[in-house]
């Protein structure tokens, strides 16, 4: 397993950390059995970095990994995350930062992430979700700021919002962040023209989610897939989403071959090839995918021939999934 330094955190973590949103439930059935394996595997490998949130089951992700980190702690960096108050989701232009994010909220969300965790202190905690509307008064992180200085949690970060990941970056230029998460794979690439360089001008980590566009780039999938009832995925690629998406991905196949890479070997590598990039957090449900994800790292970084070569593969759809 490789490291790197998350931004000016001067953290050093693994290059492949542990997504744990599917272990919390949303994904179909999981056992807590299973996940509980995949976590001390991928630890075993050298994963070092962990991204929960409190709206992962609500909590389930976190106590499970709380578990798993009983005699593990130090040496683990772990994120969550804090989601706005009930409201809007994503929150709408009228919606008014201290309202979805009051300090009294901010304090008390906190401390719950601090008992699920088993914690006390966050070593980063993120803002789960943002809007534009609120860049001119970025209040919650200065209560984050407050947080900070009392030892509750070390670093403060936030997640894009799907429909409008650029509005993150004055965040980055005003220096309210010191990490920020956000999705870039091989169909979403418009971080790259903006975000992604603007997080290496001012030194702020970047976290890559949902670098398997939710699974279809683990070529798993075939025209017969079906999801289980409550199944995330199952209203992510309703409709003829999931034919689209598959055909797609047949058109990647064939950029990739003569490689070398397997498809979510490529998926994985394609993301943690950008300079900017400190690390990525791929789901991992069983050791089997532990062991399959983590092994990305011992591969060489894409050469900027194949990356050129995929850059066609960036697919301008819109938000598919937003709320109910």
């Amino acid at each position: 397993m490789k490291y790197r330094r998350l931004g000016r955190t001067n953290l050093n973590v693994s290059e492949i950390g542990f997504g744990a949103w599917a272990i919390g439930g949303g994904w179909g059935p999981q056992s807590d059995t299973d996940s509980v394996a995949a976590l001390h595997k991928a630890l075993d490998l050298g994963v070092n970095f962990i991204d929960t949130a409190a709206g992962y089951g609500n909590g389930r992700s976190e106590r499970i990994v709380a578990q798993v980190l009983k005699d593990r702690r130090d040496a683990v960096v772990v994120a969550t995350k804090t989601p706005p108050a009930d409201g809007p989701w994503p929150p709408s232009p009228y919606c008014v930062a201290t309202d979805r994010y009051s300090e009294a909220y901010l304090r008390g969300n906190v401390e719950e992430r601090l008992r699920n965790l088993g914690t006390d202190r966050i070593d980063l905690l993120q803002l789960h979700t943002w809007t534009r509307a609120w860049n001119r008064s970025p209040e919650p992180f200065a209560v984050l700021r407050k947080l900070k200085e009392e030892g509750k949690i070390r670093f403060v970060g936030v997640s894009t919002p799907e429909q409008d990941q650029n509005s993150v970056i004055a965040l980055m230029r005003d220096g309210w962040v010191d990490v920020v998460q956000v999705i870039y794979n091989i169909f979403e690439q418009e971080p790259a023209a903006e975000l992604l360089p603007a997080a290496a001008e001012h030194d702020v980590g970047i976290i890559v989610r949902v670098v398997f566009d939710e699974g279809s780039l683990t070529g798993k999938w075939t025209p017969a897939t079906t999801f289980p009832a409550g199944d995330f995925r199952a209203r992510y690629f309703e409709g003829d989403r999931l034919a689209r998406s598959l055909d797609r991905v047949g058109r990647v196949r064939q950029t990739l071959e003569g490689s070398g890479y397997t498809l979510p070997e490529a998926a994985l590598t394609f993301a943690r090839s950008h300079p900017a990039v400190t690390t990525v957090i791929p789901g991992m449900r069983n050791p089997a995918q532990a062991e399959a994800n983590c092994g990305a790292s011992e591969l060489p970084l894409m050469g900027e021939d194949l990356r050129r070569r995929l850059r066609p593969h960036n697919w301008l759809r819109g938000v598919w999934y937003s709320g109910k």
